[in-house]
């Protein structure tokens, strides 16, 4: 597989993931934008139902909020969203929405001496250090936490998301949910008034500044950390057990996750309870139009998820996301029959 990096600066053009020039084998493509979070495994996906069906997805990585502002310009067929639209705001826009996956944010350190799952942080210290009140990386806090590790006195630099992120939306929610304080002063938003730190474009622009500036921190999903090799941190979950980012720590937090109960689906899944409860988790959610702009295109991206419901689990598991159970799939698949209507003719099950 190829190294993030070079996934990012395929993403910033705005390329198409498989070949990557449109030829008679690959008549058609299906365009979207938006999540960074997604785009590990959905350009893995992608190659997959490119080789299988010979038709690409051109997906551009350039943030959550990114995606919904061109879905909202009708320049593309689908976005995708780690903040999930209200019941509301998808009926006032027209909109469609379903979860994909989901995935793990880790905080991520570039630290003297510090490799994965050396240090454990909790809520409170994260918070403190987003917020400027622990700028050391021997605070008392942290050693607290941390009493048999050796940490210098080294002085922290915050890295966190220049762009409209669903990550930060999760990331910053979880924050607002363990630390009284960030959500009354910051607060939960793809957008937020950073106290302190320097802002990366995308995860990978998040994973870059991290591996390269000594005594930074930032936030990322699970692969970016695995693929550029950066120290990920333990944290201190809602039942107060410390927990190591792991498959089986992401599918506790999981566990019981009803995303039928909420309208459109947007359950949001920070600081779920459990022993074994991996506390930051997020879940990318596909959005479309209900009344096509072009059936046919509407057409061929939902045939894309269908096959990636039937066929991306090893992907995804690979890469650590978490794919929807059956259940939750055919539930999707009703929503888009019932939903998705050409004319007030249904668009799917695709012809």
């Amino acid at each position: 597989m190829r190294s993030l990096s070079s996934l990012v600066r395929t993403a910033a053009a705005g390329v198409a993931f498989a070949a990557m020039s449109v030829s008679a084998a690959h008549a058609d493509t299906i365009t979207g934008a938006g999540s960074t979070f997604i785009y590990p495994v959905l350009s893995q996906w992608a190659q997959g139902y490119s080789k299988a069906t010979g038709t690409d997805v051109n997906y551009q990585a350039i943030g959550s909020g990114g995606g919904l502002k061109q879905l909202d310009a009708k320049t593309v067929t689908f976005a995708a969203s780690d903040k999930p639209l209200s019941g509301d705001d998808l009926k006032s826009k027209g909109y469609v929405q379903w979860p994909m996956v989901a995935g793990a944010i880790v905080p991520v350190v570039n630290v003297t001496g510090i490799a994965a799952g050396d240090i454990t942080l909790n809520g409170d210290v994260l918070a403190k250090i987003f917020m400027k009140k622990i700028t050391k990386w021997n605070d008392p806090a942290i050693l607290a936490l941390n009493p048999n590790l050796k940490i210098g006195d080294q002085a922290i630099t915050v890295v966190h998301r220049s762009d409209g992120s669903g990550t930060t939306f999760n990331f910053t929610d979880y924050l607002s949910k363990v630390s009284p304080e960030w959500k009354s002063e910051v607060g939960s938003s793809t957008e937020v008034k950073w106290p302190i730190g320097i802002g990366g474009k995308g995860n990978a622009g998040v994973a870059q500044y991290v591996q390269t500036v000594p005594g930074s921190i930032g936030y990322v999903e699970y692969a970016y950390a695995t693929q550029n090799k950066l120290a990920y941190t333990k944290l201190v979950n809602a039942n107060g057990k410390t927990v190591e980012p792991t498959g089986e720590t992401f599918k506790a937090a999981a566990e019981g996750a009803d995303y039928g109960s909420v309208p459109g689906y947007g359950l949001i899944m920070t600081n779920q309870p459990g022993d074994k409860s991996w506390p930051i988790m997020a879940t990318t959610f596909v959005l479309t139009y209900a009344q096509p702009q072009d059936k046919a295109a509407t057409s061929s991206a939902l045939k894309f998820f269908d096959w990636v419901f039937k066929n991306g689990e090893a992907d995804a598991t690979k890469l650590d996301y978490l794919s929807m159970p059956e259940s939750v799939a055919a539930l999707i698949e009703k929503t888009w029959a019932t939903e998705i209507k050409d004319s007030g003719a249904a668009v799917w099950p695709a012809m």
